[in-house]
């Protein structure tokens, strides 16, 4: 069974710095496991509410809100998936409240079987400054992810950092740091190969 990787880019805006992060990561992993299934998850297109804690989950894959999120429950729970990547810009040290909202709804999928559980998971945070809070930014998203007991790997290789970091405020253009398109490059290929060796298992 082929495996899939998803990613979701979690900022408001569109076609910008945190999109151009997750494509450019994703396209790394179809150039380098061209039978890896990905797919990207464009949240700025997309209309989530946070939780209401309405417990309608407990009864089932399913949410008592009526918006986008459901059309994400059949490919989240998708025994295909073998590894999630989540980019989120960094605001005031953390993650975008899109990234919140799309986290918290996931817990349709710790009721009904765990259903992330050994999933790969990995973040790439995009900052205004080389530091401005990525780091913090991608704890914070590891957090919801240790909670589904999902399996967090960071970008390893020759960078050995939390995750993947963009500086969108690179005075060339995000697009020309060098740097953090390698931490983008090595958390892809990090995430499928650690998702590969479960799978095989």
């Amino acid at each position: 069974m082929a495996i899939k990787i998803i990613g979701v880019s979690c900022s408001p805006r569109k076609k910008q710095s945190t999109r151009f992060a997750i494509e450019t990561c994703l396209l790394k992993i179809q150039e380098e496991f061209s039978h890896v299934e990905i797919e990207l998850i464009d949240l700025a297109q997309l209309t989530i509410h946070g939780c209401i804690s309405c417990e309608q989950c407990k009864n089932g894959l399913k949410c008592s809100q009526e918006d986008d999120f459901q059309h994400l429950i059949p490919k989240l729970s998708d025994p295909r998936l073998g590894g999630l990547i989540l980019a989120t810009p960094v605001y005031f040290g953390t993650m975008s409240s899109q990234a919140k909202s799309f986290l918290d709804r996931c817990v349709v999928l710790r009721r009904n079987g765990a259903l992330l559980r050994n999933v790969v998971g990995g973040v790439i945070a995009v900052g205004g400054f080389r530091h401005g809070g990525q780091e913090t930014a991608i704890h914070s998203v590891h957090a919801a992810m240790f909670i589904q007991d999902m399996i967090i790997v960071g970008d390893g290789h020759s960078t050995f950092h939390f995750g993947g970091t963009l500086w969108s405020g690179h005075p060339d253009g995000y697009d020309q740091d060098t740097f953090g398109k390698e931490t983008l490059y090595n958390l892809g290929k990090r995430v499928t190969e650690v998702a590969l060796t479960i799978k095989q298992e």
